[in-house]
């Protein structure tokens, strides 16, 4: 270590400084380093100062990064800590994905404001998603809702939902967990029927490409297994051209040396769905993942992403 700290770059959510905070005991714990050798340094992101329009609507995940890896890029700081499904498929040149820690349970929650589960929710409720892949899940289920966009962090939501703006909400179990705020779940939603978006519940750390001081300072941070898991989603979302505008599912669950691998495309509207299941080595994950996203692109046909993929 230098005599400066070592400067890791975040977004300013309780969530986001909950993350950034794990990496920074992580990384004491791995090197013998106290607290004071470390600084977490908040960075506004777009995506965080736009709330009132839908990501698609305004340039996608990029959104959540732009500006901290900028910070990245110019050496502002040593490290970026991300939640990985915010991240797009192809990092800037001269940065790269160095660190994926160990992963947090990857299902989604419903909270509802009077009711614990969706189908006990009125005929017609109102019910807030910024996801598109759980508002087309959710139209699956139940096209009876009105579903609307509803953007903030996980306490902006909560108030959201406690002031009686929609009937219930969805969120990620990973945050809420790291926020010790899994007592407000309801219906905890079963990965087969609602997959995950691709890298949920996996925090990463990303650096400047070419600093090998940083990566050995990272290299004990990185959980090999979700590090495979996260490659091949990221790879299926890659082949898909994933983005905040395509609802798009994976989920690489370890079982043994190998993963059973769930994709899942939809319309956003819900009423087309193609998935794949395989199961194949860790070691072979990445090319069975981007195999399997071009087999789902030649199932559903040259018009499935037409008219809402742009």
């Amino acid at each position: 270590m230098t005599s400066r700290p070592f400067r890791i770059g975040t977004r300013g959510s309780r969530l986001a400084l909950a993350q950034a905070h794990e990496v920074r005991t992580r990384l004491m714990a791995a090197h013998g380093l106290p607290e004071a050798a470390f600084e977490v340094m908040v960075i506004s992101t777009a995506g965080d100062r736009i709330q009132d329009r839908a990501l698609s609507e305004v340039g996608g995940k990029g959104l959540f990064t732009k500006e901290i890896e900028e910070a990245l890029l110019g050496n502002q700081i040593d490290v970026a800590v991300h939640s990985s499904k915010d991240m797009a498929t192809a990092v800037p040149g001269g940065l790269s994905l160095s660190a994926f820690l160990p992963r947090e349970d990857v299902r989604d929650v419903f909270i509802g404001r009077r009711v614990r589960a969706i189908n006990e929710l009125p005929h017609g409720a109102r019910v807030g998603s910024a996801s598109l892949r759980r508002q087309a899940l959710l139209r699956r289920l139940r096209p009876d809702l009105d579903l609307v966009i509803f953007r903030g962090n996980v306490q902006t939501r909560l108030q959201k939902l406690e002031r009686g703006e929609v009937e219930g909400t969805l969120l990620a179990l990973a945050g809420l967990n790291r926020l010790d705020a899994a007592e407000v779940a309801g219906e905890i939603l079963d990965v087969a029927a609602f997959p995950p978006a691709p890298g949920q519940g996996a925090i990463c750390v990303e650096q400047r490409a070419a600093d090998e001081r940083t990566a050995e300072m990272v290299a004990p941070l990185d959980h090999p297994e979700t590090h495979r898991a996260l490659l091949a989603e990221r790879a299926f979302l890659a082949v898909l051209d994933g983005s905040c505008r395509t609802p798009i599912a994976a989920y690489a669950e370890p079982r043994g040396d190998a993963f059973r691998f769930h994709g899942m495309i939809l319309t956003p509207d819900g009423a087309r769905m193609h998935e794949t299941e395989i199961h194949v080595p860790q070691t072979d994950a990445v090319g069975a993942a981007r195999d399997a996203a071009h087999a789902l692109v030649a199932e559903a046909g040259p018009d499935f992403f037409v008219g809402w993929a742009g």
